[in-house]
């Protein structure tokens, strides 16, 4: 069986699992394509993209173009002569030319079940929405947003108690091995592309900050979806007594109340409810401005909240 050359692009932690398979199982890489290092942290020093991390450790030709655009890199990219690219979470827009040029073209691990959530936040916003089942395509890229082809595609349930973080590290897993076996039916030519039905198309743009305040006049249902969408990552916050209040975990129920959105009711020693449209939810694991991330539980130990305070 003949294995084509792959040229990998990937910068994030998601794109990790993806680049390992193809290390493992011997795939020959032209070279392995990520983000610039950044700064990062308190103390803003330079750190490399988590596939840089891998790549370097396997001795593998690492690439940092701050812009594929640029005709420098699109030479470097020719003269690499790559079969395939490969392309998970890379974090810029390939130009037409890198997508057309490999013989056996560009495909990209995503995780949603296209044509349902094109664009840069898939699984926060499939959490953010209550969705119960999401998914991983593999696709064929075309200039258009995660538009192309489906080669392979796999529904995932949604476990209750998941969030963001760990659905996102599960996603990452699936995607790869998705990834492999559509990499052996494109060798085999078993692959059978499936045109997507662009009207079924939803958009799911980037997360910003106003995406991440806790409406409390939501049900309790919106605002757990919310906060396990958005955990831990950047994380859904509502403001108390004018500081920023981040949860990163809460509990709900809905019941009766004649409670205004957003108001703390009887606080106790270790509980804190705040009303909701239909009901109470009970924040576990927060992080007041400035403090460190704690369970709520330590957090009224040294923090006061008199009943009728409301958030927001």
């Amino acid at each position: 069986m003949h294995k084509p050359s792959i040229l990998f692009m990937g910068t994030p932690e998601f794109a990790v699992p993806s680049l390992k398979i193809l290390i493992d199982h011997r795939m020959p890489l032209a070279g392995v394509v990520t983000q610039p290092d950044r700064p990062r942290g308190r103390g803003r020093q330079l750190a490399p993209p988590p596939v840089k991390i891998l790549a370097e450790a396997h001795g593998l030709s690492v690439l940092q173009p701050e812009r594929i655009r640029d005709e420098a890199f699109l030479q470097v990219f020719r003269d690499l002569a790559p079969e395939l690219v490969v392309v998970a979470a890379f974090g810029q827009i390939l130009p037409g030319e890198m997508i057309s040029r490999p013989p056996l073209g560009c495909i990209n691990v995503h995780p949603s079940l296209l044509p349902k959530y094109r664009g840069a936040a898939p699984i926060q916003r499939s959490l953010i929405n209550g969705d119960e089942t999401t998914g991983m395509t593999i696709m064929r890229m075309d200039e258009g947003v995660d538009s192309g082809d489906i080669l392979l595609q796999e529904p995932v349930p949604i476990l209750p108690e998941e969030n963001f973080g760990s659905l996102h590290d599960r996603l990452a897993e699936i995607g790869a091995r998705m990834l492999y076996r559509t990499i052996e039916m494109i060798i085999d030519q078993s692959v059978r592309p499936i045109r997507q039905d662009h009207a079924k198309a939803t958009p799911a743009p980037r997360i910003r900050k106003e995406d991440c305040v806790i409406d409390w006049s939501r049900s309790v249902k919106d605002v757990l979806s919310l906060i396990r969408g958005l955990s831990p990552d950047p994380g859904a916050y509502t403001f108390l007594n004018g500081k920023k209040l981040k949860i990163y975990a809460a509990r709900g129920e809905a019941s009766p109340s004649s409670s205004a959105p957003g108001t703390v009711s009887n606080p106790a020693a270790d509980v804190l409810a705040v009303a909701a449209a239909d009901g109470f939810v009970y924040p576990e694991d927060i992080q007041m401005e400035n403090k460190n991330r704690m369970a709520i539980r330590d957090f009224l130990r040294g923090y006061r909240i008199t009943p009728g305070t409301t958030m927001g």
